[in-house]
């Protein structure tokens, strides 16, 4: 791969390149496409990691999207200071910012309601409904996108159907953003490769030939049927998102009263050493812990940020290669790959087991099993051909614009029901299922 090509500015179902912009670059327009679309607004009322209602201070996917936009434009600014000569002679080390802000934006952007445990609902649900027969009408490939359910392959889809031109191109965002917010470049069938979590993938099979053309025009290393190596700039989103969620979760648990604050502190403390800032320094034991922490967490995200960019460029020909095992922070050295790993450990066996946070992913299954009945359940009836029953028909009422045609095949019916779903937060959901079961409190 050649950074030449890896940041073309052409874009996606645009034949021409849209004319320049006083203060707007092609990736400028990435970014405010993004920010301004209503997928991206709704992770306002997303949960992160607690539930989004149970304290004003804690991270929402929105917030957290954009802390991550902050450190990924910061980290690949280094980083094209640090590679200016290696770069296309029109590309500045701000162009390479804002190509990785604009996918650090969109990298949650697909994120079912509830979080990781919305979307693990989901992947449970539809595993009953193989079961009851209900993807019998699939093949094996499409069924696969149900069975592993991904929020990343809901917002490749997201940004290239849903929002905007509605499959044809969607937001039509350059190649080069596109190919940056791909995290896995691959279909359901590699969902399980070595060396990443169970079900990550990138694509489902409605979109294939659009992965397939972005891989084109990127120049990605086919690896094998369905699956291409990484854009290089994805490990710098990558290590921004590690970097946040692994120093953020810390300050939400401490927020929640789930961590003691000396342990955060000792742990920022090892990272920075001696580089305390002076207004660090000048704070007394009367002074707030969310301000010792803040600023703290801020030195500690300038290390990391040197650490990872570092990193990149030791790593670069391997990058290029699309070969790189593992992910930035593996290659990271010393203080700064302990306290991300330190981090991660932390929240794991603090915050994960939450009383508030597991009873919010039970209530997640719940919800979200009410819904799937009710939609996929309505979307199989038509598809069969029978009469709709009225339940049914208002069913598909409800779904309005997102409502399947009858003579669409299964998988097209079932894809139109999760992109509803997916995009809806979680208090519409909540909301919604609670209407569904006559639950709702009368007015």
């Amino acid at each position: 791969m050649d950074w030449h090509t890896l940041l073309t500015r052409e874009r996606l179902g645009k034949p021409a390149p849209s004319s320049a912009e006083l203060g707007r670059s092609p990736f400028h327009k990435d970014h405010d496409r993004i920010i301004f679309s209503g997928a991206f607004r709704r992770l306002g009322r997303k949960t992160q990691v607690h539930p989004v209602s149970s304290n004003d201070h804690i991270h929402t996917r929105l917030t957290h999207s954009l802390e991550v936009s902050c450190v990924g434009r910061s980290l690949a600014m280094r980083v094209g200071e640090m590679l200016r000569d290696e770069l296309p002679n029109w590309c500045t080390p701000s162009d390479l910012g804002m190509v990785v802000q604009s996918a650090c934006l969109a990298h949650d952007i697909g994120n079912p309601p509830f979080g990781h445990s919305g979307e693990d609902a989901i992947r449970h649900w539809f595993q009953q409904a193989a079961g009851r027969g209900w993807l019998d009408a699939m093949s094996d490939a499409e069924r696969a996108d149900f069975l592993n359910f991904e929020g990343n392959a809901q917002g490749f889809r997201v940004l290239t159907q849903l929002e905007y031109h509605q499959f044809d191109g969607g937001t039509r965002l350059t190649y080069a953003t596109l190919g940056t917010y791909l995290k896995y470049p691959w279909t359901a069938r590699h969902a399980d490769a070595q060396g990443y979590k169970k079900h990550k993938f990138g694509c489902y099979q409605s979109e294939l030939p659009l992965l397939e053309q972005i891989a084109a025009k990127l120049e990605l290393p086919q690896l094998e049927a369905q699956r291409w190596a990484r854009h290089p700039l994805v490990y710098l989103m990558e290590a921004a998102d590690d970097i946040c969620y692994g120093l953020i979760d810390l300050e939400d648990g401490v927020e929640m009263e789930l961590l003691d604050y000396t342990e955060v502190e000792a742990l920022l403390l090892d990272l920075v050493g001696d580089d305390l800032p002076e207004t660090y320094r000048q704070l007394g034991p009367r002074d707030s812990r969310r301000r010792k922490l803040a600023i703290l967490r801020g030195k500690a995200i300038e290390h990391l940020t040197n650490a990872a960019a570092g990193a990149f460029v030791e790593q670069q020909q391997a990058l290029l290669g699309g070969d790189l095992q593992g992910d930035l922070v593996e290659h990271m050295h010393g203080a700064a790959k302990r306290c991300v790993q330190s981090a991660k450990s932390l929240a794991r066996e603090k915050i994960f087991h939450d009383k508030r946070k597991t009873l919010h992913e039970i209530g997640a299954y719940t919800t979200l099993e009410i819904l799937l009945n009710a939609f996929c359940g309505a979307a199989l009836e038509q598809h069969s051909g029978r009469t709709l029953s009225f339940k049914h028909r208002r069913i598909l009422d409800l779904l309005s614009y997102y409502a399947p045609e009858p003579g669409w095949p299964l998988y097209r019916s079932f894809m139109r029901v999760i992109d509803f779903i997916a995009g809806m937060t979680d208090s519409y959901a909540t909301e919604m299922a609670r209407e569904m079961t006559g639950r709702s409190s009368p007015v």
